[in-house]
Order: structure tokens, then C-alpha cells, then sequence
């Protein structure tokens, strides 16, 4: 779960991490009003959205006298911000934070993310703040410095020497850092985050250690222990159909091709998606009902998929073992006379309860196309979208 700028500052703040005051406005007046309360000469218009480029895209600006700020925030509130993160559509700016303008002497990049290979909490700097790390890493790789912590020790002070080393700190900036990657690291296990960037991380004229941009995902799988996490979800900022899938507990992300998958196993449904683009197209959604999928549940998978207006063809492939095909027979069969089908639709089925599935299919009257296997339905599916273009 992702959550906005203002809100992981404040995350961080409760963890006693340095940060530039700021306040947060739905308004233009609560924006004027919040500049005064901080007090200038200099203030910071940031657009509130979750996607990274919002500079580039002219949302975030820094500002100089009250009624600067007032002209920004009627830009920038209600406009549509398109970043390399958000995809073509752009996302519409619905809050913004204002904050207190920094005097930056130096900008650096830290980040702190769940390293799958060593299963432990890994850190990664740079000396190139403010640059999107991907390029830094393409370019200049040597300038990337990451190490990972024994959970059993936790972070150490040989971590922080290691980071003001890349940084290139000494004397009282390299105490500072020293004070404040603890901070960080706690923050990142107590509020059992993914992934923590500061981006840029910045010494300022005077001097101070601040990290002045905060970007925190959290482990979806932790969030029940988390109230305080959950009461940060803007859904606003979220796929109306991931929102719906969520409440199902479904596995769906929506993508941009123009076939429909339903799969049980994660795995699986990787197969899926990448048999379709290998004849041809692109699927539009990767969704997981798992292997306790009821009747309901899979009714429900089936609407969100055919709610997407991109969707010209759909794909069931179940694998049946804790799953059963008969269960995602009925679903399909329920959903499809409750919401019609007006697309093709291509079911393979295989495992526990085969032959009542296919039955059920079958019996059902509905115009739905069987594959043998998943190769032989995923040629049938893309060949039928393409025949009805």
C-alpha cells in the first residue's frame, strides 16, 4: 500500500527522523493559510500524488511570496499531473503539501527495500540525489553503494561509518547520519514497510542532515496489524477495479492489453499472461482468485474483469487442486448471466472436479469455447479477439 508524501513525513517524524515542516491542503485556502502558519520567505508547492516525477511535471514548485503560493495551488489542485509513473492518462492532483523552503547544499539518494535474495532489510545509497536511481544504476554504477542487515543484530554502527563513507561525510555530518539511519531502519520494521526512499536526501547550508522527499510502500500482508497504516489508504489514487478486487480479497492488478485472464496460482497466472503476448497480444490484467476462491468470490473476479471497457476477449484457466473446477464453473456461469457476455470467452479447466466443471459449462447454454490445455486456449482466445475486431 502506498501512501503520499505528507503522510510517510509524518511516519517518519513519530521515529524522530529530520524532516522540513509542512502541511497538508485540500484547498487553495488551507494551502494560503498553511503558508502562513509555517512563515517564509521561501515555501514549496508540492502536488500530492502516488507517482514519482512530479517535478518534471510542473507539480512541484518553490515559491517566494504568499500570493505565489496561492497562484501555484490553483494550478496544481484539480490538474492532471502525467509522470513516467503514472502512464499516459496521468493522475488528477486532489491534495497538496506545503511545505518549508530548504537552502540544499548537497543531494544525496537512500533508500531502505526488502532484498528477496538475502531475505533481509537492504539499504542502498548514492551521491546522486535527485535523479531517478534507474538511470543512475544504468550509468553510473559504481556510484551506488548497498548493503543488507542481519536481522539478528539489526543495523550496526559499522553501517552507518559504511554509508557516511559513501556519502562522503565526516565530522559532525557523518554523527548526523549515524543518528539518523537507525531512525529509518526502525521506522522500516516496526511499520513493516517494503520500500523507504529518500530521494533526495539533502545536507542543507547550514549544515543539517533532512531528508526532504519520502516515497513508503507497505507489506500489504501486514496491514491488519496496522490501523493507523490503514487509515492513510487514499483509494482515490488506487484502480477503482483493484479497489473492488481488494474487498474480495483478490489478487488483481490491471494492465493495458485487451485480454482478460482468471487464474488460480500466481505462477500460473504468469503463464497465462505471457502465452497470450507470446501470440500476439497483450492481457489485460493479472488476477489471482487463489486456491479458496468461493462461488461469490469468483463471481465477483469475473464482473471486475468484464467492467474494464479495454477488455475484448477473457481467459479462464484453472488449475484445480485446493481449487475446484466445478467452484469456478459455477462463478462463471453465475456472473456471466448476471452481467451477459459480450466478448469471447475461452475456459481451460483441469484437476479436482474436471468433469463436473465442464459440465456445468456446458449445461449452462452459454457461448463459451473449451481448451484442452493452456497453450490451446490461449491460440483460441487470441484468435477469436482478433476475429471480432
Amino acid at each position: 500500500m502506498n501512501i503520499h508524501e505528507y503522510q510517510a513525513k509524518a511516519v517518519l517524524r513519530e521515529f524522530g527522523v529530520p524532516v522540513p515542516r509542512g502541511v497538508p491542503a485540500f484547498t487553495v485556502d488551507e494551502a494560503i493559510k498553511g503558508a502562513e502558519e509555517l512563515g517564509g520567505p521561501v515555501w514549496v508547492v508540492k502536488a500530492q500524488i502516488h507517482a514519482g516525477g512530479r517535478g518534471k511535471a510542473g507539480g512541484v514548485k518553490v515559491v517566494k511570496s504568499i500570493d505565489d503560493v496561492k497562484k501555484e495551488s490553483t494550478r496544481i489542485l484539480g490538474s492532471t499531473l502525467v509522470t513516467h509513473q503514472t502512464g499516459p492518462k496521468g493522475k488528477q492532483v486532489n491534495r497538496l503539501y506545503i511545505e518549508e523552503g530548504s537552502a540544499i547544499d548537497k543531494e544525496f539518494y537512500l533508500s531502505a527495500l526488502v532484498d528477496r535474495e538475502t531475505s533481509r532489510v537492504a539499504f542502498v545509497v548514492s551521491t546522486e540525489g535527485g535523479m531517478d536511481i534507474e538511470q543512475v544504476a544504468h550509468d553510473t554504477p559504481d556510484k551506488i553503494v548497498s548493503f543488507s542487515v542481519d536481522p539478528a543484530t539489526g543495523l550496526m554502527p559499522h553501517h552507518s561509518r559504511a554509508v557516511a563513507q559513501a556519502l562522503k561525510l565526516t565530522g559532525d555530518l557523518a554523527k548526523q547520519i549515524g543518528d539518523i539511519l537507525p531512525k529509518l531502519y526502525a521506522a522500516f520494521i516496526a511499520k513493516d514497510m517494503s520500500m523507504l526512499e529518500i530521494n533526495p536526501l539533502v545536507v542543507t547550508k547550514d549544515a543539517k542532515i533532512v531528508c526532504l522527499d519520502a516515497k513508503v510502500d507497505f507489506d500489504n500482508n501486514a496491514l491488519y496489524r496496522h490501523a493507523d497504516v490503514m487509515a492513510l489508504r487514499d483509494i482515490t489514487e488506487e484502480d477503482d477495479k483493484e479497489v473492488e478486487a481488494s474487498k474480495y480479497d483478490l489478487n488483481y492488478i490491471a494492465l493495458d492489453g485487451q485480454i482478460g485472464c482468471m487464474v488460480n496460482g500466481a505462477g500460473l497466472a504468469m503463464a497465462s499472461m505471457d502465452i497470450i503476448k507470446l501470440y500476439g497480444m497483450e492481457p489485460a490484467n493479472f488476477l489471482d482468485v487463489g486456491g479458496s476462491a468461493t462461488k461469490e468470490k469468483v463471481t465477483a473476479a469475473f464482473k471486475i474483469i468484464t467492467s474494464d471497457p479495454n477488455v475484448k476477449g477473457i481467459l479462464v484457466n484453472i488449475f484445480g487442486g485446493i481449487m475446484k473446477c466445478d467452484v469456478i464453473a459455477e462463478g462463471v456461469v453465475a456472473a456471466v448471466k448476471e452481467v451477459g457476455l459480450k466478448v469471447p470467452l475461452v475456459v481451460r479447466l483441469e484437476g479436482t472436479n474436471v468433469e463436473l466443471g465442464k459440465k456445468i459449462i456446458k449445461e449452462s447454454g452459454l457461448n463459451v469455447t473449451s481448451g484442452d490445455d493452456l497453450d490451446d486456449a490461449a491460440q483460441k482466445i487470441v484468435k477469436a479477439v482478433k476475429e471480432a475486431a
